[in-house]
Order: structure tokens, then C-alpha cells, then sequence
């Protein structure tokens, strides 16, 4: 395959960035798309110019880090990662355009490279679970509906990657936000600091700078592990129950 590339380049935060366009050849179909930067990187390196700085670490689409706007579609035309992405997705002679996700809370670090430790600043605004120190407790003290145990486990395959807040259009990481609200919220250990949870990780969100959330639908369909949308209406559930309890 023969590929023209148009990637956007940035040297550093505090730099103008701009569209820089690359021809590649012989690619084969087989690779993933991290590999196909991989030998675009050779290349460059090859050439004495600066390579194409992007995020990547297991390759196995669990981990999260990888993440690129590929001709406008999060991840790129498949409902996976882009280090799962492959190239037999494209077509010999196209143009692919890779740019970094787009959002102003995940500000550009270098090229393809954004700084997405607002997710962590979230996070840690959702503190910890209380649970009783000591011995493991015996398996079926603590009962836990199956179907609740089930949803628990689903939406905790959230990566946070944050396909979810480059696809939305508002730029928002209520999927996100509100994955991570349902799994603990749907089990036993997490309802201690249910109400405190859910305020302060909103008002972190919101602090952050990510946008508000309209129900358009786009976080779910770029989601790689398909997070369902009504992950969010538990957080806006939750948030109401808070704000009534006094939080």
C-alpha cells in the first residue's frame, strides 16, 4: 500500500503547531497503525529529521494510552484502539489525516501527544472505597445481585483512553466520569462515599474545563470497550441524589 499521510506536527506546548504531509510506501495490510508510524519513524530518523512523537505502551488495546483523531473519527473508522486498528482498514493511494485528540482539557504536549491527567485529577476526586481491614471476607457474606455484578464488571472495562471527550462535541467526560460513578455506585463497597463521590469528581470535571454533556451519542460510539450511554443518566441520577442528601 501506498499512503500519504498529513499529521500534524508541534514541537513543543507553547508552539504553533501545523499539518506536515509524509508519503509512505510498501506498507502492508497487516500492520497495525502503530506500526505503520513505527517505519514512518525509521524513515525520519533515518533522514536526521525529528520523529513523530505519539502515546502508545501495551499495544493490546487495554491500556489506553494510544489515542489519535484518524481522518476526524476517533480511533480511526473501527470501533477499537488505534494500536487494534490495522491498516487493511485503509485503501491503497489514500490520504489519512492524524491529528491529536481534540479538546482544550487534553492540551497538546508534542506532535500527537496530549496531556490527559485531568482523567487522573477526576479520579482521585472519587477518593477511596471503606472496606473493613483484616482477612479477605468469605465469598458470599456480602450477597451482590447478578445482574448488578454484571454491570459493575461491563463498565469497568472503561480504558480511559478518552475517545469519549474527543468525539463529543462539547467536549465532555461524562462517559468516562459516569463509568467509573456506576461501578462502584453498583456495588456494596462503593456506597459509603457514594453521595461525596459524585459531587466532587463533577466538580472536578467541570474545574478541568471539559464541556457539559447534550446527549448526542457521539462518547459511546467512539467508545473501544462500548461503554453505554446510560452510564451518564446513573451520574445525573446520582449527582440529584447527592445534592438532596445535603452534599
Amino acid at each position: 500500500m501506498n499512503l500519504t499521510l498529513k499529521i500534524w506536527r508541534q514541537p513543543d506546548a507553547s508552539s504553533a503547531g501545523a499539518m506536515h504531509t509524509y508519503q509512505l510506501s510498501d506498507v502492508s495490510p497487516d500492520m497495525s497503525f502503530l506500526e505503520m508510524l513505527d517505519v514512518l519513524n525509521e524513515q525520519l530518523n533515518e533522514k536526521g529529521e525529528d520523529p513523530v512523537a505519539f502515546d502508545h505502551d501495551c499495544r493490546e488495546g487495554i491500556c489506553g494510552s494510544c489515542g489519535l483523531m484518524i481522518n476526524g473519527d476517533a480511533h480511526g473508522p473501527e470501533v477499537t484502539t488505534t494500536c487494534q486498528l490495522h491498516m487493511r482498514s485503509f485503501s491503497d493511494g489514500e490520504t489519512i489525516t492524524i491529528e491529536p485528540w481534540r479538546s482544550d482539557a487534553f492540551p497538546v504536549i508534542k506532535d500527537l501527544v496530549v496531556d490527559r491527567s485531568a482523567f487522573d485529577r477526576i479520579v482521585q476526586q472519587g477518593g477511596y472505597i471503606s472496606v473493613n481491614t483484616g482477612s479477605a471476607p468469605e465469598a458470599h457474606s456480602v450477597p451482590v445481585p447478578r445482574e448488578d455484578a454484571l454491570r459493575a464488571f461491563n463498565v469497568a472495562t472503561c480504558i480511559g483512553c478518552g475517545a469519549c471527550v474527543a468525539a463529543c462535541p462539547n467536549g465532555s467526560a461524562s462517559l468516562f466520569m459516569g463509568a467509573k460513578i456506576t461501578h462502584l455506585g453498583e456495588l456494596p463497597q462503593g456506597q459509603p462515599e457514594r453521595d461525596s463521590r459524585v459531587v466532587n469528581m463533577v466538580a472536578q470535571h467541570d474545574h478541568e474545563g471539559f464541556g457539559g454533556c447534550t446527549n448526542i451519542g457521539a462518547c459511546t460510539a467512539a467508545c473501544p470497550k462500548e461503554i453505554p450511554l446510560d452510564v451518564i443518566s446513573q451520574l445525573n441520577k446520582d449527582l440529584r441524589t447527592a445534592i438532596r442528601h445535603g452534599h
